[in-house]
């Protein structure tokens, strides 16, 4: 089995263009990204979140995945690096605490032409191009779109109470826990959710640890995706309007029509791949990474990211 770690290109705008973040290992003298391996049961955007704050001191939030680097260590043994782009605010560098240590010895700011001179490793080119194409066609500021299928739920012969009530199994509940790591490294702001027993039960762990608003939506429930569908899809374009980071979560029968009302976001190839999203499992995510609306433009989709769930049984 590879070793697998993650990381992301962290990158901000400044008078004279665009600039990234290269961090200083002493202990190997080389300059590269911020990345590292995996915590036992940890996520890897959740990983990827977590060793930037430790490397970095920059708390950020996930942006479009770039690239997974594969190569073979000194040992001889594979290695996976997943990584992402990573917006660093004013207000995170203002909050950036950083305290040089053996693995880490300096950082520096630079533009992506010194940054290719500095790498000292040749594949940690391969996610600065993905990096610089996305800021050409100005598709590399975006907010996340997550859609979110309710955790494992009782089974419907096994519940006679009515379907509004319905509540998670114990591995759905530990699945609920699990995605409060998991969407945190998006940091969306606002849960828009079914009001339906499972589907509140699922996001409820990551409004308890974080801050972000919530609403209940009767459209995002079975019933109300079947009786009025027009109404859900208003919901959706709605909520993209808004610019925010949105979870959006709902029930399987619903899935169809929430695709339906993000097809126009996206290209030919990103409307075949939101058709997998109607056959997700519980628990399971989608990631659209989309620009924010600005004049005539509704903001549209730059990539999406299928997030399989933590546990499952």
């Amino acid at each position: 089995m590879p070793v697998v770690a993650a990381g992301a290109l962290l990158w901000r705008k400044e008078k004279d263009g665009l600039k990234v973040l290269l961090i200083h290992r002493g202990r190997y003298d080389d300059w590269s990204w911020p990345k590292g391996k995996l915590d036992k049961g940890e996520g890897i955007a959740e990983a990827a979140v977590r060793e930037i704050k430790e490397e970095t001191g920059i708390k950020v939030s996930l942006g479009p995945k770039l690239f997974e680097s594969k190569y073979t260590l000194a040992n001889g043994s594979k290695k996976v690096v997943h990584y992402w782009s990573a917006k660093v605010s004013d207000k995170a560098l203002k909050k950036q605490h950083f305290a040089p240590d053996e693995e880490v010895s300096s950082f520096q700011w630079v533009n992506v032409t010194d940054a290719k001179k500095m790498l000292t490793y040749e594949h940690d080119n391969d996610p600065l191009d993905v990096l610089v194409e996305l800021n050409k066609a100005n598709t590399l500021d975006t907010r996340p779109i997550i859609i979110l299928r309710h955790a494992k739920a009782t089974p419907r012969d096994q519940w006679k109470k009515g379907e509004a009530t319905r509540p998670l199994l114990p591995t759905g509940l530990i699945q609920a826990a699990s995605l409060a790591s998991t969407l945190k490294a998006y940091s969306p702001r606002l849960v828009v959710t079914s009001s339906w027993k499972r589907c509140m039960d699922t996001v409820l762990p990551y409004l308890n640890k974080h801050k972000s608003k919530l609403l209940e939506r009767s459209q995002l429930s079975e019933l109300g995706a079947k009786n009025g569908p027009k109404r859900t899809i208003k919901l959706i374009d709605k909520l993209i309007a808004s610019g925010k980071g949105v979870v959006i979560c709902s029930h399987r029968p619903a899935l169809p029509t929430i695709v339906k009302a993000l097809s126009p976001y996206g290209d030919k190839s990103q409307r075949k791949e939101l058709e997998e999203v109607v056959a997700m499992n519980p628990a399971a995510m989608y990631v659209l990474h989309m620009t924010k609306p600005t004049g005539k433009s509704k903001g549209k989709i730059v990539a999406i990211e299928s997030i399989a769930p933590a546990f499952d049984d």
